[in-house]
């Protein structure tokens, strides 16, 4: 005979009390890391991505391993503030997709700070206003931000880690109907993502980029004869009703978010590292510049050309390699480049998210 419903929900309360003992323990352990250490850093990301891979590996099921990291990201982020509070700027106000990333590499317990712009969170972390920005580099859709680009050339910042956010976009708008709409808010890149949906559905409303999703989402707000693209947090946050979600043209649509610190991290194994090189503008120059990788065996992943804006036709090339600096064979191909560029910055090796390295 199955176990009667108030039975099944003993065990439930039986369970969690055993998961709340075992919470405080490993609460009070991070404790005594942190006097173990000193006032050292508080976040170490090498760490944490071993420990999350590690439990990704041992889980059986059936939480999904989206659940279980998410559930151990809070957990580490909870014991990580029993030390200190991070600050995290990002890109704002708040409801913005960089809010949602900072949220979700970082987990809720830290202290956030809303930048008007890219550069600014920039600023915040090179002038030790917080200890942490997360800034959007790239979108699977309309592939780089520009800005943020720019600043990676001349930043003394380190990349210290990398986010992978599934973008779902919604349209949210006070007017009563999809008739009544007759101007867009948005980000340019979200417009973008969204073009084929607009010209089918609102092809008559004026699409008008402004600097965030959450700023288009003020304006909806304000107006109803306007609508915005922007989260579902946003319109939760603004308090503009939804009338469409998921109304990106691509489905798996991601944006890819770098974290910025003035560390630099240790090798956690799985890792990535990103380079900006420049090299001569003759024929065959990138061939001879990135020879090395294949040599030493060492994986390109991403590469990136971007005018160098130091003269006529000059380039520079943001290039995403597997493994740590600090590895033998990617030392070595840094080495060989770094004879062959005319330019090499290297900003920072850092953990890779799970399923964006090659073979993994």
């Amino acid at each position: 005979m199955a176990e009667s419903l108030q039975i099944v929900r003993q065990k439930i309360d039986a369970l969690d009390e055993r998961i709340l003992k075992l919470l405080s323990a490993r609460a009070n352990i991070a404790l005594q890391v942190g006097r173990i250490k000193k006032g050292v850093l508080t976040y170490r990301p090498e760490r944490e991505a071993q420990v999350l891979r590690r439990l990704t590996q041992l889980n059986s099921g059936p939480l999904p391993a989206t659940a279980l990291r998410h559930i151990y990201g809070e957990i580490m982020s909870a014991c990580r503030a029993l030390e200190a509070q991070l600050a995290v700027a990002y890109l704002g106000p708040e409801g913005t997709y960089s809010q949602e990333a900072a949220l979700r590499h970082f987990g809720a317990s830290i202290q956030t700070q809303a930048c008007a712009s890219i550069d600014e969170v920039f600023k915040q972390v090179e002038t030790a206003t917080t200890g942490y920005g997360v800034v959007p580099v790239e979108n699977s859709t309309e592939g780089a931000i520009g800005r943020t680009l720019d600043l990676l050339l001349t930043t003394p910042a380190k990349v210290c880690g990398e986010i992978m956010l599934p973008v779902r976009q919604c349209l949210m708008s006070k007017a009563k109907k999809r008739s009544s709409i007759k101007k867009v808010y948005s980000h340019s890149q979200s417009l973008a993502q969204c073009q084929h949906w607009l010209s089918s559905h609102l092809a008559g409303a004026e699409r008008i980029a402004v600097v965030s999703n959450a700023e288009a989402a003020l304006r909806a707000a304000a107006d109803p004869t306007a609508a915005a693209i922007a989260s579902k947090t946003a319109a939760t946050l603004y308090k503009v009703p939804l009338l469409a979600r998921d109304i990106q043209d691509e489905s798996r649509n991601t944006t890819r978010f770098l974290v910025l610190s003035r560390e630099t991290v240790n090798p956690s194994g799985y890792d990535k590292t990103s380079l900006i090189v420049s090299t001569r503008n003759v024929p065959g120059a990138i061939y001879e510049l990135l020879a090395p990788l294949a040599l030493n065996k060492v994986s390109l992943t991403r590469l990136e050309s971007r005018p160098a804006r130091t003269g006529l036709w000059e380039y520079v090339f943001y290039v995403d390699i597997e493994g740590h600096d600090s590895d033998p064979a990617v030392a070595q191909a840094l080495k060989e480049i770094e004879g062959k560029a005319t330019f090499m910055k290297n900003l920072g090796s850092y953990p890779a998210v799970l399923n964006t390295v090659r073979g993994k």
